[in-house]
């Protein structure tokens, strides 16, 4: 049997395939996934915390999918950092982000890890390739919110951090603010 990685690689590809980001490139969103698999493994996350990294949308953003598969598939271990990293699809966006920034303060080394992750993907994707309709505004706004997530979490490898804030710098210099 594959090793739990590759599994949760395998099972994140299938259920995102056809996604894409919102981005004016249309990449395809499996490329968030393994940008956050990569950062977590090169800032010492260990097998559960990268298999969570695969998982960390899928509950939330591919039908079907429960986060009682996950736990069934993965393990409870793996299913709670997933939990952890799931928006209540239910809320609206606005309260969404804001309990993004909430939370963050209450969050397992693991789940940190990831969302620093998949902070530092999103902030490099919206510098990349703009998201259609995005102003620049609403570019440095989404650079913000993400900035001020990061700030909530646990700490973190000061490598990851500074991975990080480099991305954060980067997009601010695309945006020129």
């Amino acid at each position: 049997m594959p090793d739990l990685i590759t599994r949760a690689e395998a099972f994140a590809r299938q259920a995102h395939a056809g996604q894409t980001r919102k981005g004016a490139s249309s990449e395809p969103y499996v490329i968030n996934l393994e940008e956050v698999a990569g950062f977590v493994r090169r800032h010492g996350g260990d097998e559960i915390a990268l298999a969570a990294a695969w998982l960390h949308d899928t509950v939330e953003d591919c039908d079907g999918v429960t986060a009682r598969d996950i736990a069934r598939v993965f393990g409870a271990a793996v299913a709670a950092v997933v939990a952890e990293l799931t928006d209540d699809k239910a809320l609206a966006k606005a309260e969404r982000k804001r309990l993004q920034i909430v939370h963050a303060a209450s969050k397992s080394p693991r789940a940190a890890l990831v969302k620093l992750g998949d902070k530092t993907s999103n902030v490099r994707s919206v510098a990349a390739s703009r998201p259609v309709g995005w102003s620049l505004d609403r570019c440095c706004a989404y650079v913000d919110w993400a900035e001020a997530v990061v700030a909530a979490l646990p700490e973190a490898p000061e490598a990851a951090q500074v991975e990080f804030l480099a991305a954060v710098a980067a997009a601010r210099r695309t945006f020129g603010s």
